[in-house]
């Protein structure tokens, strides 16, 4: 009983401070449509519904106070699941998943078009893109909170466009100084 007390304060706290509590996820489309007003660039999370590290990153980084507050402010966040049945248009290509099998919707699946596209072999996958939504990269992996932090400020203030070895990256990862908690 005293956690869900714990829990349901902190829950209030972050509510009555105004912070958002969840990312603001939109379809690749909407976020797309929504660069034209307002460029900003794009962070995708592709994912499946077998996938366990995607669960954890869903809970435990998507969720994260600090995540979502820089993520709502910086990003236009996405979902997409690379296994699952969505129609996407995306540079003039329309992108499905013809080999789709409705009875296998909760376990494994083909991948989509758009999944393959996007070269994501592994899941989850982060795929960032620019204001342009060009893709910038992809990054593979479950991530902790200040381990995402290091590649949503990287593409955000653009200092990956001057890392151009193994090196620069090593070096830019160094330097680095986390400030999200968790």
């Amino acid at each position: 009983m005293k956690k869900f007390v714990v829990i349901a304060v902190i829950a209030l706290a972050t509510s009555v401070s105004g912070v958002a509590q969840e990312i603001n996820w939109v379809s690749l489309e909407e976020a797309i449509e929504l660069q034209k007003k307002t460029p900003k660039k794009i962070m995708m999370d592709v994912y499946t519904v077998w996938c366990g590290p995607c669960k954890m990153l869903d809970k435990n980084t998507f969720h994260n106070a600090d995540v979502v507050e820089y993520v709502n402010k910086n990003f236009y966040a996405v979902k997409f699941n690379g296994e699952g049945n969505d129609v996407v248009t995306y540079k003039d290509k329309t992108f499905s998943n013809p080999n789709y099998n409705a009875s296998r919707a909760k376990t494994r699946n083909s991948a989509h078009e758009l999944a393959r596209y996007l070269q994501v072999s592994a899941y989850p996958t982060i795929v960032f893109f620019d204001e342009n939504a060009e893709v910038i990269a992809p990054i593979r992996g479950y991530q902790q909170p200040k381990q995402l932090e290091l590649y949503l400020k990287l593409f955000k203030n653009d200092d990956h466009k001057s890392i151009k070895t193994q090196d620069d990256f090593n070096a830019y990862y160094k330097s680095f100084k986390p400030e999200f908690e968790g």
